[in-house]
Order: structure tokens, then C-alpha cells, then sequence
């Protein structure tokens, strides 16, 4: 299993009250599944996938990520598991704006410590494959959000991770480009990668083969879609 969680509780505290922003969450996600998460706003999406991700740490309860007990990681461990295992992709693109195309993809890279020629060829590759190579000298601000979005889920694949963590992909995003975006994420999870993406849009949860709701921090339905192979 590649993600195990248990119990697993996230509450903030400040001096006048307690929020409890997940609530005794019991989720299994297999490798090379695609997982949308869906609910309200404020619901505990996005801190749910911070917490699988490796960001934040829960309260209580236990996460297990590759059959490891991360839910009490040292933060320099939790960061290791990351770079190495995880991609993420946001709704804000989060690109360096004072990097080139190619630049913003080959960071990961330089994070593992790998060769030039290495980071290199898998960074060329990986704007083939997502047809961005006639764009790699150009910076965030010379693309359209859908080519920025792209720009996003080339580097959040380029280090090759066994999971790549969505966070409203296509917030930002006409529905033309949206569109454009998600047929990427399909295709990558076609390929073998384990998808799990936080969406608003029934449309776009559509495209995976389970969908987690959550409501007040509690997860409150799982449907599996008609996608889904056994």
C-alpha cells in the first residue's frame, strides 16, 4: 500500500479556540490509483493533502507512507521522503519567476544532487513529453496560465515521484486549459503514476477512479467510478 492513514487528526489551536480540521481520517490509497478528493471549502481538503504530502504533520493518529510510520518524521526526513517521492502541482503555479522554463523544471533535479548531463537529459525529456521544449528559454511570465500550469506538472514529474499531489490544478484555469491540464494528469497516471487531486469540479473528479468526499473533517463517502481496474 502507499498510503495508509489511521485515525489521523488535525486540530489548530489558538489562545480563544480549537478548530479541528480533520477528524479521525481512515483513507487507503494503492499505487498507481487516481484519487479525487472532493467537499466545501474549509472542509479539510487541502490540509489533508499537506498532511500526505508530507508538509504538516497531523495531531494524532498514523500516516504510513511506503509502509514507513512517517506520522512523527523529523522534519528533515519528512523532507527526503518528499524530493524523492512526491510532486506536487498547485492551483497558483508557484513557478520561479526569475527562471527560465527549463530552469523551473530542473530545480527537483538539483535538489536530488543529480549530475548536469543527468538533470539535463530527464529535464529535456520531460518538456518533450509535455510539448514545452520550444518554450524552454522563455520565463513564468512570458506563458499563458495554461502553459505555466503545464510548466507546473513537468516539474512536479520530472524527478520521477511514485505520487503526484494536486491542489486545485485547474483553479486558475479557462476551461479550455483545464482541460488541456487534466488530459495531462490522465495520461500521466495511464503511465503509471499514482494521482491524488483536490477538485471543486464534479467534471474533472471524473477523470479518477475513486472520489473521497470530506465534510467537516470527516471523510463522508468514497464512490469508485467506473474507471477503476481491478
Amino acid at each position: 500500500m502507499l498510503i495508509q492513514t489511521k485515525g489521523l487528526t488535525k486540530t489548530y489551536t489558538t489562545a480563544e479556540i480549537e478548530t479541528t480540521a480533520l477528524n479521525a481520517i481512515d483513507l487507503d490509497i494503492k499505487e498507481g490509483e487516481y484519487v479525487a478528493i472532493m467537499g466545501p471549502s474549509g472542509c479539510g481538503k487541502s490540509t489533508l493533502l499537506n498532511i500526505l504530502g508530507l508538509i504538516d504533520d497531523p495531531t494524532s493518529g498514523e500516516y504510513r507512507f511506503l509502509g514507513q510510520d512517517v506520522s512523527r518524521c523529523s522534519e528533515r526526513k519528512r523532507a527526503s521522503l518528499r524530493k524523492s517521492n512526491i510532486g506536487f502541482v498547485f492551483q497558483s503555479f508557484n513557478l520561479i519567476d526569475e527562471l527560465t522554463v527549463f530552469e523551473n523544471v530542473e530545480l527537483p533535479l538539483l535538489y536530488l544532487g543529480l549530475s548536469a548531463g543527468e538533470r539535463k537529459k530527464r529535464t529535456t525529456e520531460v518538456l518533450e513529453h509535455m510539448a514545452l521544449l520550444p518554450r524552454r528559454n522563455h520565463f513564468p511570465q512570458q506563458l499563458s496560465g495554461g502553459q505555466q500550469q503545464r510548466v507546473a506538472v513537468a516539474r512536479a514529474v520530472v524527478a520521477r515521484p511514485k505520487v503526484i499531489l494536486a491542489d486545485e490544478p485547474t483553479g486558475n484555469l479557462d476551461s479550455t486549459h483545464g482541460d488541456e491540464v487534466m488530459g495531462l494528469l490522465d495520461r500521466l497516471h495511464e503511465e503509471g503514476t499514482t494521482i491524488i487531486m483536490v477538485t471543486h469540479s464534479q467534471a474533472y473528479a471524473d477523470y479518477s477512479q475513486r472520489i473521497v468526499s470530506l465534510f467537516d473533517g470527516q471523510i463522508v463517502s468514497e464512490n469508485i467510478q467506473k474507471k477503476f481496474k481491478l
